[in-house]
């Protein structure tokens, strides 16, 4: 589902997204209270937002989206002058962000890698976001008494991958890798797998 304030930014990802049959477009809105409504009643597999939208807002709609317990997927459109926004957004529990100049095979993979519930970080807001969001990287190659396989799948949320993809590169069964997820949240003191990404792009593992 996308949610933006622009019908022709909305189009132009309708088409991006729609382009190779992988990703359908169930339905768009144009301020935060529309969206609210739409993922209640469409149930989305993954919500796109823009944070500029009237009425309440992308950030608002997103605060009071990301605190449902059957939320789905959602992830931030923005620029590189909303700096603050995504910063805010992370805080919020957002699983992406993306940029609107992003390349059409990237958008599509992400929304793909998404709805597979990995994490997606747009290198160029990595590269923004890092030090204002991370700890400067630690000397030692592990910052915290990390078991050898927690270093395993915070490698994993690092690069973006979901849980079942994880499960898989390390054999494991996904509902393991959930386990090990939620105790690396623990202690990293990240409120989501997007924070821990962040974290764990400035450390060696």
């Amino acid at each position: 589902m996308l949610a933006d304030d622009e019908p022709l930014m909305r189009a132009g990802l309708r088409t991006v997204l729609e382009s190779d049959g992988t990703v359908r477009v169930v339905g768009e809105a144009g301020d935060g209270e529309a969206m609210l409504a739409a993922v209640e009643r469409l149930r989305p597999d993954v919500v796109l937002v823009d944070v500029q939208m009237p009425g309440p807002g992308g950030l608002a709609a997103l605060r009071v989206l990301c605190a449902r317990p059957d939320a789905p997927p959602a992830a931030v459109l923005t620029t590189f002058d909303l700096d603050d926004y995504v910063s805010e957004a992370l805080r919020i529990g957002v699983q992406g962000f993306l940029l609107k100049d992003a390349e059409p095979t990237a958008l599509v993979r992400a929304v793909l890698d998404l709805a597979a519930g990995g994490a997606v970080l747009d290198p160029r807001i990595v590269a923004r976001l890092l030090p204002r969001l991370a700890e400067p990287a630690p000397a030692t190659p592990r910052p915290l008494d990390l078991t050898l396989r927690e270093g395993q799948v915070l490698r994993g949320l690092a690069e973006g991958e979901s849980n079942a993809a994880i499960a898989l590169r390390l054999g494991l069964a996904e509902a393991t890798v959930k386990k090990y997820v939620s105790a690396l949240l623990v202690k990293l003191g990240a409120d989501n797998r997007v924070q821990a990404a962040l974290l764990a792009r400035g450390w060696e593992l």
